[in-house]
């Protein structure tokens, strides 16, 4: 085996990218390292045994080792468990631009690993792992036929668009923006920003493609120093003699069958003229079954070709959908908000035959998303999950957890509301929302992001803005080509292009793109961003007429958060010894109370008159006592010259003997008084330089309706009587 190290290295963004192969899992088909700074991914390709299938069995596999960011994995085993939400996502970045490559004829079992080994939190791994993937298929043996690159753009106001912009930086970036593409075209966008325009995107895509290209063509400079010999392929021809028998007898009946509005309609009349195009050109055959197998894959590929032609052409060239819309036309929208009453906000969301049922649960801080992983984040307090179940689109199949599919279109929704998701300090909660697709016929995903938006309004969250979403198409042939709105699932199928655009009325929010073909021009892009923008704006008009605002009321079945600030010297006294005391408030008003370092303190209580009484109680207990003030408080203490009151944790106030009892003469503080009693007070006398504060009854008529300056005149009382008495005893009146 050749144990030739080779290295070659391209210099993106200002930094050095290189790629190494020869050194690292020799016996894999292709193995490359991609380094950038101090980030290292190992990247490999594998073909295995061929497949009797007709499709690519390709998986991809994304591994983070914890090691890579020098940590030890959180959980009970100590060691990595199923993939992250990173590590998935990751790996379908990796996929999507992949797999349309692939020769159709490919049928070996084919694996894609990509294992981050060290990351510097400077340079993410995702990209890299993107690009080092593609240059593993350059030097195996599989037959791929061109290199894919990738890089990221963030955007900052002064330095404008930014080339693969360091990790720790990138939370600050209005825009992340993740292209892939050959040297040709561009095949997929992964982006989240905060209300950028249409023309900075195209501005974006443009420079990233610039990048790209120098990317594809160093990985062609490994592939020539250490690349393979690549495997034939044989890729499936349609045979023109079958074609033309199944087209001349069942070409009518199928272009009626594929011109049935319903979804479900129009694939039971397509199936049914399919089993008759089997039955009657490829019967069974008992004396040579082998024969009669080919005879019937091959009538099969001549049928799915005359299908997806027929409806291509019928969309691209005479501009008629399947469903009978206009290109710009959005299918019916209805909507309803409120659904599920015992929830904390909810909306159902339906377009077409597309419908997402949308949920909002609301927490306290400690419910928050942990993340273990080897990124910078660490927690997140709003996050998106999105169920596809099989019944959606009248399937019966298992339900075993969120797949991956799942996952990429819960992070796309999140991403797309995340921009107008309120600040911590605004609204003190953690935010799930959970979107359910009841039914589905193409643009799932972005009936979720409509369906969260409204759930998130209804629910009282106070998002900046709502937020609608809308999947274009492309449909072209030849010179001829449409682009589609609101794509419905054949048309998702069948098309050449998958461009999902989120965003408010100011600006994108998200975007996901796939493209099919290598003939997409920034003019058609430019048309769609365009296209999607106006239908965008239509959905948000449609929410609006059912909800315009967030509503000014959470539901009464949602905790009640209050945030207040005290001063960070006084923690102490809410904590108290060993948490002492924030047990006891806890207790005494049913509440949690999350005391954090900065002085914030979240009261989490299941009513707000509740809340509000315990922030009062809060505030009474951290705020400097004032002349004026009111307190009920007990006594801790009884002297010969008067009783010592507890107005907050750790501070006394003492009510002479001489106005324990207003209007009578009281010889001793234990006629009135025992330690324990709870008493009713004012503070009229504070001497802070001294550590004395001056208490009188809160009604004693002497100070009734007097103002602080007032109080301080009136004072204790306690020097006329000591006149009286003939002098007094020393010592401080106060102890704090």
């Amino acid at each position: 085996m050749n144990s030739e190290v080779h290295r070659v290295s391209v210099e993106i963004g200002g930094a050095e990218i290189s790629f190494e192969t020869g050194k690292l899992a020799k016996q894999a088909s292709g193995a490359v390292v991609v380094r950038s700074g101090e980030t290292m991914v190992l990247c490999t390709a594998t073909a295995g045994n061929a497949r009797d299938v007709d499709f690519l069995p390709l998986t991809v596999d994304v591994e983070e080792r914890m090691y890579a960011a020098g940590k030890i994995p959180g959980s009970f085993f100590r060691r990595e468990g199923r993939a992250g939400e990173k590590s998935t996502l990751t790996a379908r970045m990796i996929d999507r631009p992949l797999r349309p490559l692939f020769p159709k004829g490919w049928r070996r079992e084919t694996q894609l690993v990509a294992i981050p080994m060290s990351v510097d939190h400077i340079h993410p791994y995702d990209v890299l792992a993107m690009n080092g993937t593609s240059a593993a298929l350059q030097v195996s043996e599989i037959p791929f036929p061109a290199p894919v690159g990738a890089v990221r753009i963030g955007m900052d106001a002064d330095r404008g668009f930014i080339i693969n912009p360091d990790e720790e930086w990138l939370p600050e970036s209005p825009l992340d923006l993740v292209v892939a593409g050959t040297e040709e075209a561009i095949l997929m966008v992964e982006a989240g920003a905060k209300e950028v325009t249409e023309a900075e995107i195209l501005d974006a895509l443009d420079i990233a493609h610039e990048e790209i290209k120098k990317l594809c063509r160093v990985q062609l400079e490994l592939r020539e120093k250490a690349g393979k010999p690549k495997q034939e392929v044989e890729e499936p021809r349609v045979d023109e003699a079958i074609l033309a028998e199944v087209r001349e007898r069942f070409g009518a009946q199928l272009d009626a069958a594929t011109q049935v509005e319903d979804k479900l309609e129009r694939q039971e009349a397509t199936k049914q003229v399919e089993e008759e195009v089997l039955a009657t050109l490829a019967p069974a055959d008992e004396a040579d079954p082998e024969a009669a197998a080919q005879r019937r894959a091959a009538v099969k590929l001549a049928f799915d070709h005359l299908e997806k032609t027929i409806i291509r052409e019928r969309i691209a060239v005479h501009k008629k959908r399947p469903d009978g819309r206009s290109a710009d036309e959005i299918r019916p929208i209805s909507i309803e908000v409120g659904v599920a009453p015992r929830t904390h906000g909810s909306a159902l969301f339906t377009r077409g035959q597309t419908q997402a049922l949308s949920v909002v649960a609301l927490g306290t801080t400690r419910d928050e998303m942990r993340l273990d992983t080897i990124g910078l984040e660490t927690s997140k307090r709003y996050f998106h999950h999105y169920n596809f179940p099989p019944f959606s689109v009248g399937e019966a199949g298992f339900m075993r957890g969120p797949k991956r599919r799942d996952i990429g279109h819960g992070a796309l929704a999140e991403r797309a509301l995340l921009p107008v998701i309120p600040s911590e300090e605004e609204f003190p909660y953690t935010i799930r929302v959970v979107s359910d697709i009841l039914e589905s016929n193409g643009s799932s995903s972005m009936a979720s992001v409509c369906g969260s938006s409204l759930s998130l309004m209804q629910a009282g969250v106070p998002i900046k803005r709502p937020v609608a979403g809308i999947a274009m198409g492309l449909i072209k042939e030849g010179d001829d080509y449409i682009i589609l709105s609101d794509i419905a699932g054949v048309e998702d199928h069948l098309g050449d292009m998958d461009f999902k655009v989120a965003g408010t009325e100011r600006g994108i929010t998200a975007l996901q793109m796939d493209i099919k073909i290598s003939g997409v021009t920034f003019d058609i892009l430019r048309d769609a961003l365009e296209q999607a923008k106006a239908g965008r704006e239509f959905i948000l008009g449609k929410m609006r007429e059912v909800i315009a605002e967030p509503a000014p009321e959470l539901s009464p079945y949602a905790p009640r958060i209050t945030s207040m600030k005290i001063d960070v010297d006084k923690i102490g006294l809410v904590i108290g010894k060993g948490g002492e005391t924030v047990r006891a408030l806890s207790e005494e008003y049913e509440a949690e109370i999350d005391v954090q370092d900065d002085g914030t303190i979240l009261i989490y209580a299941q009513t707000g008159e509740k809340a509000q009484a315990l922030v009062e109680r809060i505030t009474q207990m951290t705020k400097d006592v004032e002349v004026g003030d009111e307190f009920t408080g007990k006594v801790v203490k009884t002297t010969t010259f008067g009783a010592f009151i507890e107005l907050n944790k750790g501070t006394d106030g003492l009510l002479h003997i001489s106005n324990i009892a207003p209007g009578r003469r009281v010889d001793s503080v234990e006629e009135v008084l025992d330690r324990g009693d709870e008493v009713h007070v004012r503070v009229v006398e504070v001497d802070r330089e001294r550590g004395r504060i001056g208490l009188r009854l809160a009604d004693d008529p002497d100070i009734q309706g007097k103002t602080p300056e007032e109080l301080a005149a009136v004072g204790t009382g306690e020097k006329s009587s000591r006149r009286r008495r003939g002098g007094g005893r020393g010592g401080n009146n106060a102890r704090r």
